[in-house]
């Protein structure tokens, strides 16, 4: 299937949406339990039991529209299901609240690994979406490794420390708009390694 233009606003939305619908589900059945099948289940549980194939249509529709997933996408989708599968088979939330960990630590190894071997595998990903140089993308790459490395050590103080309510704003609202601001930080990098296309 080709690859097609989708809107930022759609892809965000697809992107971000789930976790959103969490968040505002969680908002309004925080504290409450319900008995399915005659076992207990606290309303976490069961959010993260619906949150798991909202995920996979969303990671659905945007490869339908797209034509295309990258990397991240997919490993971010298997852990959904492995580590939310384990929080709803062993009805422990703990679960899922290790799974930014998994994802963030995962992607921090991967491009730590692509590193060692002198290789930028956040350019193979990105698949030249940013003109930069092969130094620039060794450097952002580097950083971005030490990037996912600190916020999976953020989750597991977060989440280890605090209420359920602070993890949940926290996964919600703060560790997207970490990786955003990451991003917006590197405005001097993107120009100073941008790479010139008319040589």
């Amino acid at each position: 299937m080709s690859d097609k233009q989708v809107s930022p606003a759609v892809k965000i939305g697809l992107e971000l949406g789930p976790v959103f619908l969490f968040f505002m589900g969680y908002i309004s059945t925080r504290g409450q339990s319900y008995v399915v099948a005659g076992t207990e289940y606290d309303a976490f549980i069961l959010l993260t039991a619906a949150f798991i194939p909202l995920m996979g249509l969303a990671t659905l529709l945007l490869w339908k529209l797209s034509g295309r997933l990258s990397r991240l996408q997919l490993v971010t989708l298997i852990m959904v299901v492995v580590f939310g599968g384990l929080t709803v088979w062993l009805n422990d939330e703990r679960f899922f609240k290790m799974k930014p960990t998994a994802v963030y630590m995962i992607f921090a190894l991967l491009l730590g690994l692509g590193l060692a071997r002198g290789q930028s595998w956040l350019e193979l990903v990105m698949e030249g979406a940013l003109p930069l140089t092969h130094e620039g993308w060794i450097l952002l790459t580097k950083r971005l490794a030490l990037m996912f490395a600190a916020m999976a050590c953020a989750n597991e103080l977060v989440w280890r420390t605090m209420s359920t309510d602070a993890w949940v704003n926290f996964r919600t609202f703060v560790l997207p708009f970490a990786l955003f601001a990451f991003f917006m930080a590197q405005a001097k990098l993107f120009e100073r390694y941008k790479r010139d296309f008319s040589d």
